[in-house]
């Protein structure tokens, strides 16, 4: 592939996660070689939490930059041909943010963490180097429910044939199939849930508004879910208390 083409490619990624639409394909490099030194997919997940790591994959997407304390700050959803990680609040400055567009290959170092069942990378800081991989999403769909999808966290994936529910939670039925924040206390730029159920059960699934915001394409077609609708779905598995995917593109069928 030449190189032109190759930046064409990644721009076009750009554009698209901009909008928080689809994005699938491949780039020119081998996601499954690792420089010396660096851990393999399998070496990190046996890794202790509160130990430190260091990992090589490609940025798939990333929530909007901010400062905290003065340090410029990055959530990173990254991808190799055998996981997913999801790096917390990396020390990224602006500049190096804008660099950071999907298929870009980062070498990481940090510490594996945990929170409410998600598995981490914090303190981070990267290299950015010479690389590209965007991940096909995963169907996933068979593993709703069961141990295995834990297998998938924070990978792109992919939810097929899924039918919009009126969004209940804790009981209560909001009579709605989607509310800004989970327990309808938001508004407009706030975080999005809305419930879908396959073959009788029901989950909950969440438009993060730091990764899509409200001017986002996927944002607008869960606003405009009405309960039946059967929908695809694809994301990253982030997990909170279980599975609470991410959700950067919605198909209605």
């Amino acid at each position: 592939m030449k190189k032109s083409l190759i930046l064409v490619l990644a721009l076009t990624l750009a554009l698209t996660f901009a909008g928080c639409g689809n994005a699938s394909g491949s780039g020119k490099d081998d996601p499954g070689v690792k420089s010396e030194g660096v851990m393999t997919y399998a070496e990190y997940a046996a890794a202790a939490l509160d130990t430190e790591v260091t990992i090589e994959a490609y940025v798939q997407a990333h929530q909007s930059w901010w400062e905290k304390d003065g340090v410029g700050k990055l959530t990173v959803y990254a991808q190799d041909k055998d996981g997913g990680y999801y790096i917390y609040e990396m020390n990224c400055s602006k500049e190096d943010s804008e660099k950071l567009v999907p298929g870009t290959k980062i070498k990481v170092t940090g510490y594996k963490g945990e929170w409410a069942g998600e598995v981490e990378i914090l303190d981070a800081n990267f290299e950015i180097l010479e690389g590209s991989y965007i991940a096909e999403p995963v169907d996933v769909s068979t593993y709703l429910g069961l141990d295995d999808l834990a297998d998938y966290q924070n990978r792109f994936v992919a939810f097929k044939g899924m039918t919009v529910e009126t969004y209940v939670k804790d009981g209560q039925s909001y009579d709605t199939a989607f509310v800004y924040n989970d327990d309808n206390s938001g508004e407009r730029g706030s975080d999005l849930y809305f419930n879908v159920s396959l073959n009788g059960a029901t989950y909950t699934f969440c438009v993060e508004s730091h990764l899509c915001d409200e001017n986002s394409d996927v944002y607008k077609a869960v606003e405009n879910l009405k309960v039946g609708d059967v929908v695809d779905l694809e994301g990253f598995l982030y997990w909170y208390n279980g599975a609470n995917p991410h959700i950067t593109s919605v198909t209605v069928k």
